[in-house]
């Protein structure tokens, strides 16, 4: 990381307590549900705010919740005092990630907690034609740039295993700061890039007329979740803020779906990316803000690929339906708008 975007991360973070600060100066006690005068009490947040899924969060906290909330780079490692990449220090009540990380962090700390999915990426492989690609099965013996153990790295995983292939079959290239991926496919390093929004976005820019591009619809789609512990959602206090949080996002996603530009707005501030990028990568998410009907199913099968990943024995169905906690979705939902 480099120290100019440590400092425009600590700037973000701070103007997320200030917007949330003022948001809990001005609401009144009839705007804050009866019972739960526990929203008062700060609701700490970690997310990746460099990605698209975020907007609604960040919609939902500048103007949805009615108390006050700090939401600082990380994710579900933050639920236990960890970081993890570039996530900031410190704990969190809730934070955001894909399954993925959901799915990781479960095997040390069985206790997480998805509530709900609140953005869907839409994720593609970007190929360079002249490189001989025409189909996914053209990947073979190609150099691929990817992150393997993120849900970018299991989109490819499910993308080469619908013809037969393998990560056996490609060399994948981890390349960091991922803004080197466009670099590398332009500078021919790697023949394709697959990895979430703009830096795919940038990646079809180098390629021009050159590009093709193999979407994921009807094989895999990233949910990016709401997540806390089961210890949280045992106190009575933290439960009634992540509820209020819950209900506040639901809202958010609806504004997003509607009317995306605050939101969009929000995401240029706090994650740095162009209004051009927004604009062009913005059709390749969803934000659903509800519990999909396939996530356990989607779950059990990214679990095979990651047993086999950190050679372990899979968890049953069973397992992993402790995972999902519906109850805090339905609450949310009776919950006035």
């Amino acid at each position: 990381m480099t120290p100019a975007y440590a400092d425009r991360r600590l700037l973000v973070t701070g103007v997320i307590v200030v917007w949330a600060a003022l948001l809990s100066a001005c609401a009144t006690t009839s705007e804050i549900a009866p019972g739960q005068d526990a929203l008062a009490e700060p609701l700490a947040m970690h997310g990746n705010m460099t990605t698209f899924e975020i907007a609604p969060v960040l919609l939902a906290i500048e103007e949805y919740y009615p108390g006050p909330v700090t939401l600082k780079m990380g994710g579900v490692p933050n639920l236990y005092d960890e970081t993890s990449g570039s996530g900031e220090p410190g704990h969190a009540d809730a934070a955001t990630n894909a399954e993925t990380q959901l799915l990781r962090i479960s095997t040390r700390h069985p206790d997480v907690r998805a509530i709900m999915t609140i953005s869907e990426g839409l994720y593609r492989i970007v190929a360079r034609r002249s490189a001989g690609i025409e189909s996914v099965a053209d990947l073979r013996g190609k150099r691929i740039a990817t992150i393997a153990q993120t849900s970018s790295g299991y989109f490819l995983h499910r993308m080469l295993e619908e013809e037969g292939l393998s990560f056996d079959d490609i060399t994948a290239v981890p390349l960091v700061p991922l803004s080197r991926m466009a670099e590398a496919l332009e500078n021919r390093e790697v023949d394709a890039v697959v990895i979430w929004e703009p830096h795919s976005e940038h990646a079809a820019r180098v390629l021009g007329d050159d590009i093709i591009e193999f979407e994921g619809t009807g094989v895999y789609r990233e949910l990016f979740n709401f997540n806390t512990t089961q210890a949280n959602l045992d106190d009575p206090a933290m439960r009634a803020r992540i509820v209020r949080m819950t209900r506040a996002i639901i809202d958010a996603a609806r504004e997003v779906r509607g009317n995306p530009e605050r939101a969009q707005e929000l995401l240029r501030q706090t994650s740095g990316h162009s209004s051009t990028d927004i604009d062009d990568a913005w059709e390749h998410h969803a934000f659903p803000a509800s519990i999909p009907d396939d996530f356990l199913d989607v779950l059990v099968a990214e679990e095979q690929w990651l047993a086999q990943q950190e050679d372990r024995e899979p968890r049953s169905r069973q397992d992993l339906s402790v995972l999902l906690d519906r109850s805090v979705y339905e609450e949310a939902l009776a919950l006035e708008p």
